[in-house]
């Protein structure tokens, strides 16, 4: 508890993977809120889309949702979509999030939504005043291979980030979040033996801290 010294938590914007929701993710995220107990609190919000077609675990009430579609309601992250369709309304959804449930310190993102956290980030940057956040922990992120979303990658993203590399992720491989990674200026990477979730063992957990420790109030940024 001494690492608390007063000061609040950090606060994070949780955005979900493909054919996830808000409540899929928070399900998946316990041991990672556990490990940030005190330190950090994720708050996550659902993107706008959802998918069409449902899920295997779908109960009605609850729809897998996606921040973009690389073709009509599919979404592939290796596509080079020439017409990407819901991107613009899924910013508009952060920039809303950020305010109704705000403030906020940084995004969390996760596969899809680590892809979109790092187009906020880019527009961040450039100084769009819809996003004040300070920094994005990106797991299993990839870079749009869309041509329409070139321009966010075009200059080095200078914003704080920790990539998160899953060794064995069969969705998102891992030479694609290390390429995310290189668009950004100074990024902390941090690779796990795992798959395609959000990890949050011992290892992973200092990395964490470690990270957010750059941002609590009071520790001179």
């Amino acid at each position: 508890a001494g690492a608390m010294s007063g000061g609040r938590p950090l606060r994070l914007l949780g955005l979900h993977g493909y054919r996830q929701s808000e409540r899929r993710f928070r399900q998946r995220t316990g041991a990672l809120r556990k490990a940030l107990r005190g330190r950090a609190e994720l708050v996550a919000v659902n993107a706008p889309h959802p998918v069409p077609g449902g899920g295997e675990d779908d109960d009605g009430d609850d729809p897998p949702r996606g921040w973009w579609f690389s073709g009509p309601g599919t979404f592939e992250a290796g596509e080079v979509a020439e017409a990407p369709a819901g991107l613009e309304e899924s910013l508009s959804a952060v920039a809303a999030a950020l305010v109704e449930h705000g403030p906020f310190d940084g995004l969390l993102g996760f596969s899809q939504g680590a892809a979109l956290a790092a187009m906020v980030c880019a527009l961040r940057a450039r100084g769009d005043p819809r996003f004040p956040v300070a920094f994005a922990i990106l797991v299993a992120g990839f870079a749009s291979r869309a041509p329409a979303h070139s321009h966010f990658y075009r200059e080095p993203i200078g914003l704080p980030t920790l990539h998160v590399v899953g060794d064995a992720d069969a969705v998102i491989a891992a030479p694609l979040s290390r390429e995310l990674a290189q668009h950004f200026v100074e990024p902390v990477v941090l690779t796990h033996p795992g798959g395609h979730f959000v990890p949050a063992a011992a290892p992973q957990k200092k990395a964490y801290l470690d990270f957010l420790d750059r941002f609590r109030p009071g520790q001179g940024q």
